[in-house]
């Protein structure tokens, strides 16, 4: 068969095949009268060898010594192959991510484009001055697409930069709340807690309403970072989580200051009172979560509250006896 047939039926240019032949790949079985190269069947099998392996990535180099090496050994390339493609995809998938997150900040000319880029570097560099600038300088021009502020925070460790890039996310509008939400369900727990920290930076509605759902969160400092962020927006569900965390010395203070802010409707500071007192009844309860519990009803305004600092002002402990005593005089002077 002549080199031109074989090109039609292999689907391999004429060309190429003079390119397989000066690399000594497949050389044509022999010559016409007139000279021209003529294969043979197995030729031809050879051909389609190549083109096979070539479709696996293979270097000719490569096709070459595994067509004709009797001891190759194809397991050590294959796995090498296998490295190569892996590493092109992450790649690939890198550069479409970046492209994504270009075209989703809708830029208006190719000065954007550059200066989206040059954020994008600058949120991914080893320095964490120079993250922290970046996500400080998203919200001034051009805006960091929202996705990158996300992936970001929730993968940054420095305690500044975090917070930059959390403020970033509040000042960035709608869609934060809703990528940070699919970090709640991250295996690793500080993912989980850099995704409430930052929902619970967002002021929305929708921000509000997954810390609601975080609330019964497997992850107890998922729970108690929601219940904090929802006491601060007068968000009632709370309190159950606040008033443990009093119990279990959990930032306590902070999650007393919750309280006393929820305590400003009447209906919710009865309902304070009443689950501190039914904290401070159990006998399982040690005796320095009693004393916090006594202190957190300082602030805690209503009849309720009057009543059982009362009561706890004759108790057994002296410690929350004198502490008990000491709010109800602060009250009355009040």
């Amino acid at each position: 068969m002549l080199i031109g047939d074989v090109a039609r039926r292999s689907g391999v240019s004429a060309r190429m095949l003079r390119h397989y032949e000066s690399l000594g790949l497949v050389r044509p079985t022999g010559r016409t009268d007139a000279g021209y190269r003529e294969y043979s069947s197995e030729d031809i099998r050879r051909i389609f060898h190549i083109e096979s392996l070539r479709s696996l990535g293979m270097s000719l180099r490569d096709v070459g010594s595994a067509l004709d090496d009797p001891g190759f050994e194809p397991s050590e390339l294959v796995d090498d192959l296998i490295r190569q493609t892996r590493e092109r995809i992450a790649g690939e998938t890198a550069l479409l991510t970046r492209l994504r997150r270009i075209g989703a900040a809708e830029p208006a000319g190719w000065e954007d484009v550059l200066q989206i880029v040059a954020l994008l570097h600058a949120l991914g560099s080893e320095s964490a001055g120079k993250r922290q600038r970046a996500a400080l300088s998203s919200v001034d021009g051009v805006a960091m697409p929202v996705e990158a502020l996300v992936e970001a925070v929730l993968s940054e460790t420095d305690p500044n930069v975090a917070g930059a890039l959390r403020w970033a996310l509040a000042q960035a509008g709608d869609g934060g709340s809703v990528l940070l939400a699919e970090g709640l369900g991250s295996p690793v727990a500080e993912v989980r807690k850099r995704a409430v920290q930052s929902i619970a930076e967002i002021p929305d509605g929708e921000a509000t309403a997954l810390l609601r759902d975080a609330l019964t969160h497997s992850d107890i400092v998922v729970r108690r970072c929601a219940a904090l962020a929802l006491g601060a927006r007068g968000v009632a569900d709370a309190v159950p989580t606040l008033i443990d965390m009093v119990m279990e010395e959990s930032h306590d203070v902070d999650a007393a200051d919750a309280l006393s802010t929820l305590s400003s409707d009447p209906a919710s500071a009865d309902r304070i009172a009443t689950g501190l007192v039914d904290c401070l009844a159990r006998d399982t309860v040690e005796p320095s979560a009693r004393r916090r519990l006594t202190q957190a009803l300082a602030d805690i305004p209503g009849v309720t509250a009057s009543r059982a600092l009362a009561d706890l002002s004759q108790d057994e402990d002296r410690a929350v006896a004198l502490t008990a005593a000491y709010i109800l005089t602060l009250r009355e002077t009040r």
